[in-house]
């Protein structure tokens, strides 16, 4: 069996104990049946992990030993901030899910005119916090030690006006550039993706006023929740970690 990696957002050192969040408690005990002295994986997002031990349980309660620092994560090769309108349903949930698979480095939720989710402060404060839990799942399950960063929701014009001078990608079908014309972009690259619709001429015009450049990938018209991912798996093809060896391969 596998060994489960479990995430907390608490301070972790060899040989301390410490009482997992509720969350982490009821999967270990009630879907993954655990007991006192199984082993796990712990990491709190900053790129480190450890060994741990479960040492003690109860109906809703589970105490860990954390054991030896494991080999941390390495930073990134290409650090890939997200911009993507939001979209309506299961998909803004799926493209955060394998965003954070394919190792994205920041997320932000945009508003845009095309956008047809509308949602309160109060209730758009909940759904970041749905989106932070998927994206921790994501690092559980493919082996991430750092978490994605999922930013407030901002209106797009807000977001071309604070990501500065790291280059842009902007996913357009009409645009006439492709991935493999660029340049590599240097240790960071923002990536730009609309909701349903995509996003408006005017939209398009500001983001190259902010340095974007539009590629399209392919002949096809892909689905909002697609065209990032295959964006992002194109990069990091490209420019970022999956031209990196495994780890001991030299």
């Amino acid at each position: 069996m596998r060994r489960p990696r479990i995430h907390t957002p608490q301070p972790l050192c060899s040989g301390e104990r410490l009482e997992l969040e509720e969350g982490a408690a009821r999967h270990l005990l009630q879907v993954l049946r655990l007991q006192r002295g199984a082993p796990l994986t712990l990491f709190n997002g900053d790129g480190d992990e450890y060994a741990a031990q479960i040492s003690d349980t109860s109906r809703r309660r589970v105490e860990v030993r954390v054991g030896a620092s494991l080999d941390p994560e390495p930073e990134p090769a290409l650090r890939i901030h997200l911009g993507i309108g939001i979209s309506k349903g299961e998909r803004m949930d799926f493209a955060v899910q394998k965003a954070t698979e394919l190792g994205v480095d920041a997320i932000t939720p945009l508003l845009t005119e095309r956008c047809v989710v509308r949602l309160n402060h109060q209730r758009m404060a909940k759904r970041l916090d749905h989106w932070h839990q998927i994206a921790i799942a994501a690092c559980e399950q493919c082996g991430r030690a750092r978490l994605p960063r999922i930013h407030d929701t901002l209106d797009l014009s807000a977001w071309l006006g604070t990501t500065g001078p790291t280059p842009g990608i902007l996913l357009d079908h009409r645009a006439t550039g492709t991935l493999g014309r660029l340049p590599p972009p240097g240790p960071g690259v923002r990536l730009l993706v609309g909701p349903e619709g995509g996003l408006s001429e005017p939209e398009c015009r500001r983001a190259g006023e902010h340095g974007f450049t539009g590629i399209r990938l392919g002949p096809r018209v892909l689905r909002t929740e697609t065209a990032p991912l295959a964006a992002i798996a194109a990069m990091q093809t490209l420019w970022g970690d999956f031209r990196q060896p495994a780890p001991g391969v030299s």
